[in-house]
């Protein structure tokens, strides 16, 4: 009876949480409460919802997820085919960032100064809170300078062990492509990668670089991308099943 009443005690919590659920990376939010016994998970124009009991597990929670992952897609493909989501780019709103999600904190004052990231949140400061167009430019002009930090320290750890040296690393806004890499040496990363957990952004920066010795798909092209990325075929499967926003 006294551990019911802890429980009881205990307020529920709520996150908003991203995983990748049948090669899709999916948002959720995740709510706790001492009064469940199970997990259960509900879908509908706000998206998943999971409720959790307060102490379970990371390993059920994930087991859980992978167990109903088809389910899940499905349903939601559902919903999104009903009503398309659309960014408000406004206080509260939760962004994407290299797999997790940031919590988007637009903060009103005389003076503006660039975005911010505290711990798992993303500052925008604003002459004008209300502003969407002006904060979606701040959230863009951030990742593309956490992009360019980060994807110019992945392509320093991988080109040494493929033995290659690229001429120039540039972002991409391509809508059909996550990278490319020309004939001069030249590799592209699509800005939006930075929104993806790290082992996609490193596959795809292994396979552009993996160009700069096999300019095709060949066997020996796939060899090489394999040295570096042993894992590469579920990576691959699993960033296909990704669109480009």
């Amino acid at each position: 009876m006294l551990k019911r009443l802890r429980n009881l005690a205990i307020p529920p919590s709520v996150e908003q949480r991203a995983t990748f659920l049948s090669g899709k990376q999916i948002t959720y939010t995740l709510k706790r409460s001492g009064k469940r016994r199970s997990i259960g998970l509900r879908i509908d124009d706000r998206g998943l919802t999971v409720s959790m009991p307060l102490r379970a597990s990371e390993k059920w929670l994930h087991s859980v997820l992978q167990d109903k992952a088809n389910w899940v897609v499905e349903k939601l493909d559902g919903w999104q085919t009903q009503k398309p989501k659309e960014n408000l780019w406004q206080d509260g709103e939760t962004i994407d960032y290299l797999g997790e999600l940031l919590v988007l904190r637009v903060v009103q004052g005389l003076f503006v100064s660039p975005a911010e990231r505290r711990s798992r949140e993303l500052w925008i400061f604003a002459a004008d809170a209300g502003d969407s167009a002006y904060v979606e430019q701040e959230v863009s002009l951030w990742y593309r300078v956490q992009a360019e930090q980060f994807f110019s320290r992945r392509v320093a750890h991988y080109a040494p062990l493929l033995n290659v040296v690229p001429r120039a690393v540039k972002l991409s806004e391509a809508k059909t492509q996550w990278g490319s890499c020309t004939a001069h040496g030249s590799v592209r990363l699509n800005v939006r990668l930075i929104e993806l957990p790290q082992r996609l952004i490193d596959y795809v920066v292994v396979h552009e670089l993996a160009h700069l010795r096999e300019l095709n798909h060949s066997a020996a092209f796939w060899r090489v991308v394999e040295s570096a990325c042993p894992d590469y075929l579920s990576l691959r499967g699993e960033l296909k099943a990704i669109a480009i926003r």
